[in-house]
């Protein structure tokens, strides 16, 4: 069940079918999931699901992964005391969600082709085959970090096998000797569960009275009654679209006639069914048609709503508050830093000319510009904002030039910069609040534009100082208070707004009878900021002067109906596919940051904008490519989903995200600035160095010059065990970061992996001369391998975390292990030095799992000082509580109370991103 922003409620309602389920079983569960849909208002989307092939959406769910138990509902687990330990072997598949499948533990099992997870009592083991999804060996990581806290109390240790990398000493001598010993591992046999069904084109069947039959003529959504239910058989899905007005026999009956469908086709096990409710279609269901013209959903929304109401009042439970959508309140996006410099330029011909300080901030309607904004955002040195404007009435001449010289500029800043296009009437809330004011005016002062105008004959309307003008004033926020030239006639003014008048050298402030005091002070800015000192005359609506109707060719009526805004959408994540030139997006579900793979390139819509994200690891001549494919993109979801054409659309790099991109993630700053690729990056995050190393040696002195080799051996193999170079941190990020908390303990495992992976041919570090940048680097390689050397002290620490074993926090222990280096002891003395210089700032947070926002850890300290009742905490209470931080009332609830107003515990409630956080706290009354 997902909340829309507007109050609706929308459902994905999944049913399961185990492997072993006999065909009764499966059809009561597809007839209890259309009962079920009835009672919810019949608008839930219904989706099949078979063990071993369930959809991305349904996996999605269960992070990291789903692990079928074997028997009926009577079996499953027994608690470990009373069985003996199975020692179990997966194969794991899956760059995002992942489908864990047990197989025989026996050799033949393996192949190079996949990576697999043996857990056995002691020990879990990673074994990665040679043609393996580097993707596919980060997200096994995450399994294994989960069998780990769930069936080894988070205490045993895991070992990384690399497919052809035999050493009798190390982790994978243990590995085969499990196996009855070494021998070549054969190839992949395909299995009936490896076959994936292949996309076909599209067919239309109607069902009548449970008959499939074909619907002839091309495919569109005229061809949908809504009295009927269809087929549309898409080869790896069938769809069962349901008509509004069907009755539920009818629709059990559907269902029916789709199972026998897809058995009488021999169709393989992971075929999938998925139902769906007129006005409630899927974007996988949508994306078959050419186009999708949009018609209204929201009769059968409030349908829906009155049919639950009725159902919870049949039932004895209240139904206060179900009738209307919850009120959007007006709240200010997250925005860049002020105090930036900023720099605009209007594009002339094939040049661009900078705008003087005066003129920023006026932008006109037949002109394009370019702005770059630099500004210092937490502890990064420098971040840019680089966009480029389109007029309404510019030359698709001045708009690729714009384009063209944008491009050059980001690459002069390295790429950095985060670059967006936009269009006149779109501007994002984090584009205007960086002008006050902002005006967009009339006309265009470019070469290309008077030209144009001459061409056709048109009429020159460029604003001038002498002009008859008329400018709407609308915002009432910093981030939407864009003030914008309208036709100077009668019918352009609102009661709603402000709005100033130019008629020659008098100026007029015209306030509507519904306008704010906000507008009104931003109508006297605009008209300072078009004529500076001169004097204003007033005129609130209703007492306007002759002189002031005459500017406007004569008194007429006009209009005080409020504009309102588009509708605010749920954020969709996608990844993308060509085929034969067109297209293919598939939606990432209930997504995080940990999708964000670097490797890929992904597109995030929010329906306001469109990013596309661009990974580190991206081949160079793609990332070129970026706003291309969000061009493509945004085509094809204006003809199905009804996204604006001219939706502001952004290219992000990954580690250079901005703040209006983050708060649609629980963001982790750390995890975008480690390097490597995804395994490297999931094996310093998530289980920092002791993955490898914990207790190796078991009888051996601790640190011991075998175990300081075996350390060593263990955490080479495992930074270097992907076939592709890892790429060192780069001196500049590394000295320029912040180093605390979990961004330290990722830049010491990148400064260590660089340490390892540089030994193969010459020393390792090169001798003091190094300076500043490389000794820092050295520290922090050093602070990450003190740690390891320091371990089992910590795995005796009074608190008995398991975790602790593994904390990168550095000790000031002699790093002896470095005796590869050609340098006296003094120099290891200094190094130990700055170990100890840098671990008070490492902090004592023994917990490897990446940090939660700030804002939880201060949440969990005011609540563990003092809590209200929620009564008290209300906005709307009146209570004047002091000493409390405002943004965070829901923090000061006792635990019980918060799990009763929010449905859920504090820690997940703090998971959520951001947006979702606010707009639950808006709903509850606690914003």
């Amino acid at each position: 069940t997902t909340q829309g922003k507007g109050g609706t409620y929308f459902y994905d309602l999944h049913f399961w079918i185990g492997k072993d389920t006999s065909q009764d079983e499966a059809g009561t569960a597809a007839i209890k999931a259309v009962e079920l849909d009835a009672a919810l208002g019949g608008r839930a989307v219904q989706h099949r699901e078979i063990q071993g092939h369930e959809s991305d959406k349904f996996l999605s769910y269960f992070k990291p992964c789903i692990i079928p138990l074997e028997g009926g509902v009577a079996s499953g687990f027994r608690k470990p005391e009373e069985e003996e330990f199975e020692t179990r072997l997966y194969v794991c598949k899956g760059k995002r969600v992942v489908r864990l499948k047990q197989v025989p533990f026996a050799r033949s099992s393996l192949n190079h082709d996949d990576v697999f997870i043996l857990d056995s009592q002691n020990k879990i083991y990673q074994f990665n085959g040679a043609n393996s999804n580097i993707q596919e060996r980060a997200k096994a990581l995450e399994v294994i970090q989960f069998l780990k806290e769930k069936y080894h109390e988070g205490k045993c240790d895991v070992a990384i096998v690399d497919d052809g990398k035999l050493d009798t000493e190390s982790d994978s001598g243990e590995f085969w000797v499990l196996f009855g010993g070494f021998a070549p591992i054969g190839k992949k046999v395909i299995s009936e569960d490896d076959i994936i069904p292949e996309a076909t084109p599209a067919q239309l069947y109607s069902i009548v009275d449970g008959e499939v039959k074909s619907v002839e003529g091309e495919l569109s959504k005229s061809l949908l009654e809504n009295n009927k239910c269809y087929l549309l058989d898409c080869g790896a899905e069938v769809f069962i679209w349901v008509g509004r007005v069907t009755q539920v026999e009818e629709r059990k009956a559907a269902c029916q006639a789709a199972e026998e469908f897809v058995a009488s086709q021999n169709r393989p096990k992971s075929t999938r069914i998925t139902r769906i409710i007129q006005g409630y279609e899927t974007h996988s269901f949508k994306s078959n048609f050419d186009s999708w013209p949009s018609g209204s959903a929201s009769t059968g929304a409030e349908e829906g709503r009155g049919k639950v109401a009725a159902l919870l009042k049949q039932q004895g439970m209240g139904v206060k508050g179900m009738g209307k959508s919850t009120p959007a309140n007006e709240e200010i996006p997250p925005l860049l830093e002020g105090g930036g410099k900023m720099e605009v330029w209007r594009i002339n011909g094939s040049a661009k000319t900078p705008l003087p300080k005066e003129d920023i901030g006026k932008f006109y309607s037949g002109d394009c510009y370019i702005v770059l904004y630099t500004y210092h955002s937490g502890e990064r040195k420098e971040d840019y904002f680089l966009c480029s404007w389109f007029g309404k009435d510019s030359i698709e001449e001045d708009q690729t030039m714009a384009t063209r010289l944008a491009n050059t500029m980001s690459n002069s800043l390295k790429g950095r910069p985060v670059q967006g296009r936009i269009f006149e009437g779109k501007e994002p809330p984090q584009f205007v609040a960086l002008f006050q004011p902002m005006v967009v005016l009339k006309g265009g002062l470019s070469t290309g534009y008077k030209t144009f105008v001459a061409d056709k004959g048109l009429p020159d309307e460029t604003y001038t100082a002498e002009c008859i003008a008329l400018i709407r004033i609308s915002g009432t926020s910093i981030h939407n208070n864009k003030a914008v030239q309208v036709d100077a006639v009668p019918s352009s003014l609102n009661s709603t707004e402000c709005f100033v008048l130019q008629s020659g050298s008098t100026i007029f402030t015209w306030h509507g009878n519904q306008c704010s005091f906000e507008q009104q002070q931003l109508a006297a800015k605009v008209a300072e900021f078009l004529r500076p000192g001169v004097t204003l005359k007033h005129a609130k609506e209703g007492t306007e002067s002759s002189a002031f109707w005459f500017a406007l060719g004569g008194k007429q009526s006009y209009t005080s109906k409020k504009v309102t805004n588009d509708a605010v959408r749920e954020p969709h994540l996608f990844t993308f596919s060509f085929n034969k030139g067109k297209l293919h997006v598939e939606e990432v579900y209930n997504f995080s940051q940990d999708d964000l793979l670097t490797e890929d390139i992904l597109i995030l819509d929010t329906h306001a904008e469109v990013f596309i994200w661009i990974g580190q690891s991206v081949d160079p001549k793609e990332k070129q490519n970026a706003f291309e494919i969000g061009q493509k993109y945004i085509d094809m979801a204006a003809s199905l989903e009804g996204l604006s054409p001219h939706v502001p659309i952004y290219k992000v790099t990954e580690g250079n995200e901005p703040c209006f991109f983050t708060t649609y993630f629980s963001w982790d700053h750390a995890k975008a600035t480690v390097q490597g690729n995804s395994f490297q990056k999931k094996v310093s995050l998530l289980f920092g160095i002791g993955h490898a190393v914990e207790e190796k040696s078991n009888g051996s002195s601790l640190g011991g010059p075998r175990q300081r080799a075996e350390a060593l051996a263990a955490l080479s193999s495992a930074f270097s065990s992907s076939s592709e170079k890892s790429s060192s941190m780069s001196q500049d990020r590394l000295n320029g970061l912040n180093q605390g908390g979990a961004r330290q303990r990722a830049e010491a495992l990148a400064a260590l992996n660089s340490a390892f992976n540089s030994s193969s041919g010459t020393k390792t570090f090169s001798p003091r001369a190094s300076g500043k940048g490389q000794g820092s680097q050295r520290a922090a390689a050093v602070a990450a391998l003190s740690s390891v050397l320091t371990a089992e002290k910590k795995k005796s620490s009074p608190d008995g975390s398991p975790v602790a074993s593994s904390s990168p926090v550095a000790e000031s222990s002699t790093p002896e292990a470095k005796s590869g280096n050609a340098n006296s002891e003094v120099e290891e003395t200094e190094e130990a030095k700055e170990t100890e210089e840098l671990s008070p700032e490492t902090g004592s947070n023994g917990d490897l799992e990446p940090k939660q926002e700030n804002v939880e850890d201060g949440n969990e300290s005011q609540s563990s000082q003092k809590t209200f009742s929620y009564d008290q905490l209300k906005t709307k209470s009146g209570n004047n509580l002091s000493g409390i931080d405002l943004q965070h009332r829901e923090a000061y609830l006792s635990d019980e109370e918060f799990k009763t107003v929010f449905g859920m515990e504090k820690e997940a409630f703090y998971k959520l991103p951001r947006w979702k956080q606010d707009m639950l706290k808006r709903k509850f009354e606690l914003f």
